[in-house]
């Protein structure tokens, strides 16, 4: 394994990933991993999300302190894993993904030792390990799932679903990389960076404050996903699902940006919860936003309580 320092400093490592080549040419993921002090039997695995990446070190603090290594995937063309000659965030479908989750479990498993292992997965990243656990049911490699709103629909009025779904799906087979009028506002990055109104600090080269284009295969891949999703998973081990507890819609001068949900919709988190499997724990977050662990400090202390109290439950 090609093993170095990551960016993120000297507590972490990356592990390059090699996955062969796709009609871009060669492909990579990057597996980014810091160990507790004291070896544990326990780990977790973390999903980014769309136009994303892993940055949030204060949530490895919480696991490692738990007595949890800590380990995150820069999946194939996001953020540690995008190379120059690759279009940013593109795959055919979601399934496209599962060789890197494949292999970061192998690692976590057979080379480092682990006994129980937490998949934890944000957004599009969310869905993503939601449709990997249904997979390998049965297998015994992952022993709980967490999701920090989980993009399990698209947040538009069902008629835009449809329609947007159906051009994705028309385009996708003859112009894959086509373009698609549709994107995130940059509104949420810009109130969760630093720089701007937020606190955090991530690589806006990566995780650009007016993301990437959506493109049609991308676009029709999600939606394949999401409707087997909505048909029902049978994930066979304990599922906690957070979201905030309200959506908005961005605009400027919206001062909810900073306490609500202004890329998802969270009624859709609540309605397709339950398709994710037999054991499921839904548990919303007063003031939580998109990615509920940048969220403000009353509401991240929030998230981390319900997590802690889940993980003593189910993973001790």
């Amino acid at each position: 394994m090609d093993v170095t320092t990551d960016v993120l400093g000297p507590e972490y490592e990356a592990i390059e990933l090699p996955l062969g080549q796709d009609s871009e040419g060669e492909v990579v993921a990057t597996l980014v991993r810091r160990r507790g002090s004291e070896r544990g039997r326990r780990a977790v695995l973390y999903v980014h999300g769309y136009i994303d990446y892993f940055f949030q070190k204060h949530l490895a603090d919480f696991y490692v302190e738990r007595g949890f290594d800590f380990y995150a995937l820069d999946l194939r063309k996001y953020g540690r894993s995008l190379r120059p000659h690759q279009t940013a965030n593109f795959v055919h479908s979601l399934s496209d993904y599962f060789p890197e989750i494949d292999e970061a479990v192998r690692i976590v498993r057979e080379e480092d030792g682990h006994d129980v292992l937490l998949l934890n997965g944000h957004s599009t990243g969310g869905l993503v390990a939601s449709l990997w656990a249904d997979r390998v049911k049965g297998q015994g490699l992952v022993d709980g799932v967490f999701l920090n709103s989980p993009f399990l629909d698209i947040n538009e009025p069902l008629v835009m679903r449809k329609l947007g779904a159906g051009l994705a799906r028309m385009l996708g087979r003859r112009f894959p990389s086509a373009k698609l009028p549709a994107g995130v506002s940059d509104l949420y990055p810009r109130s969760i960076h630093r720089d701007h109104e937020g606190e955090w600090e991530f690589d806006l080269e990566w995780k650009p404050l007016l993301g990437f284009p959506v493109r049609a295969a991308w676009l029709a891949a999600v939606r394949r996903g999401q409707l087997r999703l909505h048909g029902g998973l049978d994930i066979d081990v304990p599922v906690l699902v957070m979201s905030s507890d309200r959506s908005v819609k961005p605009k400027p001068g919206v001062a909810d940006l900073t306490s609500a949900d202004a890329v998802l919709d969270v009624e859709h988190m609540a309605r397709w919860a339950p398709r994710l499997g037999r054991h499921v724990t839904l548990v919303r977050i007063q003031g939580g936003i998109h990615d509920l662990v940048l969220s403000a400090k009353p509401a991240r202390e929030q998230v981390f309580t319900e997590l802690d109290r889940w993980m003593t439950g189910y993973l001790s």
